[in-house]
């Protein structure tokens, strides 16, 4: 009996797999009416060899009631039932169907289907194999195939996209960059700004973070081998923290997306859209882009569009939701516990009084938080300043302080942008590539050198400068590895970065200097601001983008860790010499 149920799982799976591949074919090829009908009944065999297989597992292993998992299979059967009842007993013809003539609901349940039956494979990392990061990096590049493979189906675009544009969009969405050859809003049909968007949205969180977190949600467990590797991709000190860890990821992620969503859809006028689905779905995409700090908009000026670059509330959203993005899932959620530890000590009186912890909020938070708003509140008097009567000419008053913020905030990651970009005065370009390079913070959806890289290289210049062997901060020691990594990504930043510019150069005759340094450093900060010279690049150039936003994006130091191998630690140390370095 058991050989049988694990033969029907097995079936289950990959009917699900082939009801994934029919959705993309039916989405990404253009069908005549007899095969739109063998698509759409198939679809039908997917949900109902779908629901036999949930009910099996539980027939076979009944104490699977206990588990949280038990609330999705309740609700995704409720679901595919209604939608059977819709087909079966409503008595319309299988053509004119009322469920297939609105078929997303019944392309979400394959989707649901597919989850659940992939949620069960088991897979055994194994380090010998791949390194956690070797796997990160595989990951994404992973992603991103897959991404140029959908971008390039016939109806994901009005007029075809080639395999380099194609990769070079797909890299882009992965990486969380922003930086397009073709106008996202007008090139792309809903189809292929779904997968822009789907692909945002993984490159942000990672496709690690989705895979783990929902194969332990329904599993109910994972390996030590695969808890290990994930310890070292979230940063979790403890192996039990993990799963915690991954479960807030997500529901920051999404909560925050929700919330700036609904922020968004009601700051914008109804007058520039044609209908109230691209008005919800405007909301979305730029909420996700957002948080992702992905810089992807839909219109074809990003928000310096007639209509939109007047609309402040909208815009100070924007700026909250890509600064929380920004900040890392780390820091975010230890201000949440730390706003709840206040709250808390508020009010608690008498006995019930919460005594003093004064490092709710950690050192990393800390820094963080102090170096975010530092370089933040420095850039906007600087960026106010010096463009007030230049692109901030056309904003009054309380419109200019507030697209001054965002010309201040948006470099480091994000990418959208309310001014026309090229019209900058040179200091403030400037500005914006220091900006571009530092980035966001550590674990965040961003990308650059970061923020605490930054930070702990300004105290080690201080802390020579004093004569001081250590690095100190409110009376905690900086760790020497600490110190280590940080030079490391800066010298490899500025490598990398170099040798952008040099071979971009070298292919682009036409550009000036300023042009293809400023896309460079936008690519390896991932924030897509440019002076509009990207879509104009020649396909070795684009390449060459494209490679620089991947390193930006999963750190020229992991891939470096990727490709050597990792030796053991001796137990002796050389005599110590010092090296005449000024």
């Amino acid at each position: 009996m058991k050989l049988e149920l694990k033969l029907f799982y097995k079936i289950a799976l990959w009917t699900s797999i082939l009801g994934i591949i029919a959705l993309i074919s039916d989405f990404g090829f253009s069908q005549n009416d007899f095969s739109q009908q063998l698509f759409d009944g198939f679809y039908f065999i997917v949900l109902a060899v779908g629901i036999v297989s949930t009910f099996a597992r539980y027939i076979e292993n009944f104490a699977l009631i206990k588990r949280k998992v038990i609330v999705f299979d309740i609700l995704s059967v409720c679901f595919t039932f209604w939608i059977f009842y819709n087909y079966l007993f409503v008595g319309i013809p299988f053509e004119t169907d009322q469920v297939l003539s609105n078929p997303i609901w019944v392309r979400f349940a394959v989707v649901l289907s597919f989850i659940r039956e992939f949620s069960e494979v088991k897979f055994n990392y194994r380090r010998e194999f791949l390194n956690p990061a070797q796997l990160f990096v595989t990951s994404f590049l992973l992603i991103i195939f897959l991404g140029t493979f959908l971008l390039m189906l016939p109806k994901a675009t009005y007029e075809g996209l080639s395999f380099i544009d194609a990769l070079f969009t797909s890299t882009s969405a992965v990486c969380v960059t922003g930086l397009i050859v073709v106008d996202t809003g007008s090139y792309f049909t809903g189809f292929g700004q779904i997968v822009i968007l789907a692909l945002i949205q993984i490159g942000g969180l990672g496709i690690l973070t989705f895979t783990s977190y929902f194969s332990y949600f329904f599993k109910g467990g994972s390996s030590y081998e695969n808890q290990l590797a994930l310890s070292d991709i979230t940063s979790s000190q403890k192996l039990g923290e993990i799963f915690s860890t991954l479960k807030y990821i997500i529901l920051i992620t999404f909560s925050i997306e929700l919330i700036s969503g609904v922020l968004i859809y009601s700051s914008l006028d109804a007058n520039n859209f044609q209908s109230q689905y691209d008005k919800v779905f405007f909301s979305v995409f730029h909420a996700v882009s957002g948080f992702c700090n992905a810089g992807f908009s839909t219109l074809s000026n990003s928000l310096y569009e007639d209509g939109f670059k007047y609309n402040y509330l909208l815009q100070l959203t924007i700026i909250f939701t890509f600064v929380i993005g920004g900040l890392g899932f780390p820091i975010v959620s230890n201000i949440i516990n730390y706003l709840k530890y206040r709250l808390r000590k508020l009010f608690s009186f008498g006995k019930n009084k919460i005594a003093n912890k004064p490092w709710v909020l950690n050192l990393n938070s800390r820094i963080t938080l102090i170096t975010t708003v530092s370089i933040s509140a420095i850039a906007f008097i600087a960026f106010y300043f010096l463009e007030y009567n230049n692109t901030l000419a056309e904003h009054q008053g309380f419109g200019k302080m507030v697209t001054a913020l965002f010309g201040a905030t948006t470099p480091r990651t994000a990418g959208f942008n309310t001014i026309d970009t090229a019209s900058m005065l040179f200091p403030t370009t400037m500005m914006i590539f220091f900006l571009m390079w530092i980035g966001a913070s550590p674990a965040s959806t961003g990308g650059g050198i970061k923020t605490s890289t930054f930070a702990i290289a300004i105290l080690n210049i201080l802390s020579l400068a004093r004569g001081k062997s250590r690095i100190e901060i409110y009376r905690r020691e900086i760790a020497d590895s600490s110190v280590r990594r940080a030079f490391a990504i800066i010298s490899l930043s500025l490598i990398v970065i170099g040798l952008g510019i040099i071979l971009i150069s070298v292919f682009e005759h036409d550009k000036s200097l300023m042009e293809i340094g400023f896309e460079c450093f936008s690519a390896y900060g991932t924030v897509g601001l440019s002076l509009g010279i990207t879509a104009d690049l020649s396909n070795a150039s684009k390449l060459i983008i494209a490679v620089i936003m991947f390193v930006g994006r999963v750190s020229m130091l992991t891939i470096i860790i990727a490709i050597f191998k990792k030796i053991k630690q001796k137990n002796y140390r050389y005599p110590t010499e010092e090296i005449t370095i000024n």
